[in-house]
């Protein structure tokens, strides 16, 4: 069984900096393509950001040129550092795994029950 567990969120102003920590315990986690996901108040969960087994970044438009996806996978850890915050980046931070394929790409659903996610607040 799978434990994951996201943390570093908090308060924050327009235009700061934040590094989200997703650590999963239970797993071999170095083969997993790992996703970030934002859940804002009354919508859906939706990709942020994710970063392969081969260490192949990609994000959503809205995280482009402001988050960076890293991988720790001797703490299995994945990291997201985000700056140059904004309003619209509110919300709660959750972290994913879903199956790899080759080094570079991934298949398939959520492999992980959720954890409790990290709130992130962009307000000034």
């Amino acid at each position: 069984q799978v434990q994951v567990a996201e943390s570093g969120g908090g308060l924050v102003q327009p235009g700061g900096s934040l590094r989200l920590s997703c650590v999963a315990s239970g797993s071999i986690f170095n083969i997993y393509t790992i996703v970030w996901y934002r859940q804002a108040p009354g919508k859906q969960r939706d990709l942020v950001a994710l970063i392969t087994s081969g260490s192949t970044s990609s994000y959503a438009d809205s995280a482009k040129g402001r988050f960076t996806i890293s991988r720790d996978n001797a703490k299995n850890t994945v990291y997201l550092q985000m700056n140059s915050l904004k309003p619209e980046d509110t919300g709660v931070y959750y972290c994913n795994a879903r199956n790899s394929v080759g080094s570079s790409g991934y298949r398939g659903s959520d492999l992980w029950s959720w954890g409790q996610g990290t709130q992130v607040t962009v307000s000034s």
